[in-house]
């Protein structure tokens, strides 16, 4: 059966993982804590099936590559810009403390200097996954507070990007000064070559491809561009020029992202993205050894205080010491008290290079689990945290009577995601009126567009656009469906419409939503999944034909309105419609000729 190995551990790493993530999300946990249990269960540590930990881990390189695509796809540089004040120095001197606090910690325990400062680094850096988790489910992802911790997030990205790059290098290099350096030189020499050749010449070719490919009208096609160049360029970066993978998929990623596609490359790659994630972090749980608790307990409560209380306190002084209030301070401690795929990342590439103790590992491993389980409930404790710091004399006095105001957080580059009253799915006639007397009435829609050629004219036009399939999350989120008020669907076609709203909902439960459709049995559907308002081409026409009859014949004005009733009675069960949704029959305005279809 060893040629069914890749199978098998596929199988039962993701079985385990979807029952032990389902399980730990009702219970509240992050998803990822029921990954890193799937890895325990199917790792040599546990009886019964155990997985094949070298097929495992290789498969967990395909998700490095893909969750570092992800970080360069959604990485803008306006978006640390806006922040840069309180997020460049936040996060380098949190780095800083959390280097010094485990890197201390590892010269206790006896493990040398090398490997004592890569344990520091490691625990330096939180998790992108939960920290948006988070945010997200406290409703503060798009909050100052948001920014401010998403922005101190990029620094830390960048900054591992940087070390892994360089770590094995370093390593490699003699002991003395000179080596270091020159070691260093010529490791920035290539990454300059490589950064070179991937922003500008892969700038004009993937592109290219990817256009190529959108206008194909072939999904797959486009989805196996976005997979080829996330690989392709990640492992040319080891083949041709000797930086990590790592490192390739992030330009591969940033490329991409500056690009028109960025948003449906990204619901694209989400799919893949996420399965071989789930991947990485149950190859992480294979690690586990339960006699690390009993042979090294003080390894283990050692990274968890240094996780735990280290950490968010020199997030705390220093977002305090930059004179922002205690309630941001307190949020982006607490969202940074964890470790996640980067301090792992990080672990296994030192381990790999021989330079890493298994204690390390297990210290990362537990830390992980217990700071990703805890994280949502301590930033659930924030409220009384702020009220107990105005309680003590001493903290009060000294802390919080001395703040200014908050500084403000530049947001033009986010002047509609911000503020979206309504996003239009689709800019064909019905969707260009609706745009049209939006905009007349002071509302800026954001239109979400597949057809390339049009998406460009509106962008062109100035207009707030997304390219890409409304059906995938990541493209209503670009279109920031999580602040809009209304989302309406201008063409007649219903096929997605229902997947779309169950998006939508997810993402915004109270998010109104306008269909159109063409036919009327697609009511009891359309209302089942939570449409507000429903417009139904075939009943509007024959209202409209009824009407101008009876206009012609003289009808008065109360004559067509107990028509227009008896017509809605007869097409419509009226009590299931004012129930759940409102039916509207309403004489359409027929758009002009010339206006281009979808």
């Amino acid at each position: 059966m060893h040629h069914l190995d890749l199978i098998v551990t596929l199988t039962g790493g993701l079985t385990a993982a979807l029952v032990l993530g389902y399980i730990t999300n009702r219970l509240g946990l992050s998803p990822i804590v029921g990954y890193l249990l799937a890895g325990i269960c199917v790792g040599p540590a546990t009886p019964g099936f155990v997985a094949n930990a070298k097929l495992a881990e290789q498969m967990a390189e395909v998700g490095v590559i893909l969750l570092m695509f992800g970080v360069g796809l959604h990485f803008h540089l306006a978006d640390l810009l806006a922040v840069r004040k309180v997020a460049l120095p936040g996060a380098l001197g949190q780095i800083l403390i959390s280097a010094l606090l485990g890197t201390g910690l590892g010269l206790i325990v006896g493990w040398g200097l090398v490997p004592s400062i890569i344990f520091g680094l490691a625990l330096s850096v939180a998790s992108t996954v939960v920290l948006a988790r988070v945010l997200a489910d406290f409703r503060e992802l798009h909050t100052n507070t948001g920014r401010i911790a998403m922005g101190w997030l990029v620094v830390e990205d960048l900054f591992t990007v940087v070390t892994l790059v360089l770590l094995p290098t370093v390593l490699a290099a003699k002991a003395d000064l000179a080596g270091v350096t020159m070691a260093a030189i010529m490791t920035f020499g290539k990454i300059g070559l490589f950064v070179v050749v991937v922003m500008y010449g892969g700038g004009v070719v993937i592109p290219w491809v990817f256009e190529r490919m959108a206008k194909s009208g072939s999904r797959e096609l486009f989805t196996l561009t976005v997979l080829v160049t996330a690989l392709g360029i990640a492992v040319i970066s080891v083949e041709h020029f000797g930086v990590s993978m790592a490192l390739g998929a992030f330009l591969a990623g940033m490329v991409v992202g500056r690009s028109e596609f960025s948003a449906r490359a990204a619901s694209d790659a989400l799919p893949m993205k996420d399965a071989f994630a789930v991947l990485f972090f149950v190859s992480v749980g294979m690690l586990f050894k339960p006699a690390q608790l009993i042979e090294a307990p003080g390894v283990i409560l050692g990274t968890l205080a240094i996780v735990l209380i280290g950490k968010p306190l020199a997030a705390f002084v220093i977002v305090i010491s930059l004179r922002y209030p205690p309630r941001t301070a307190l949020s982006v401690a607490i969202a940074l008290a964890q470790i996640g795929e980067f301090s792992f990342i990080l672990g296994s590439r030192a381990r790999e290079l021989g330079v890493f103790p298994e204690e390390a590992n297990q210290g990362l491993i537990v830390a992980a689990i217990l700071s990703i389980t805890i994280n949502p409930l301590l930033y659930g404790f924030i409220p009384k945290l702020e009220r107990w710091m105005h309680q003590v004399p001493w903290l009060s006095s000294r802390l919080l009577a001395r703040l200014d105001a908050a500084p403000a957080v530049s947001e033009d580059h986010e002047k509609f995601e911000t503020n979206t009253p309504a996003i239009i799915v689709g800019y064909g006639p019905i969707g260009r009126m609706v745009a049209r007397i939006l905009i007349e009435n002071g509302i800026r829609p954001v239109i979400i567009e597949m057809n390339l050629d049009t998406f460009r004219r509106l962008r062109n036009e100035g207009m707030s656009v997304v390219y890409g399939d409304a059906r995938q999350i990541e493209v209503l989120k670009q279109a920031h469906v999580e602040s809009a008020r209304y989302l309406i669907f201008s063409s007649a076609e219903s096929h997605g419409v229902e997947e779309i709203i169950q998006q939508a909902k997810t993402l915004h439960p109270q998010i109104m939503t306008f269909v159109r459709t063409r036919f009327l049995h697609n009511l009891p559907e359309l209302e089942h999944f939570g449409a507000a308002r429903i417009f139904v081409d075939e009943a509007a026409i024959g209202l409209a034909l009824a009407t101008s009859i009876l206009k012609d014949l003289g009808a008065t004005g109360d004559q067509l309105d107990r028509e227009r009733d008896r017509v809605e009675r007869e097409f419509f069960n009226t009590k299931q419609a004012t129930t759940t949704s409102q039916v509207s029959v309403e004489t359409p305005v027929v758009p002009p000729h010339d206006s281009p279809a979808t």
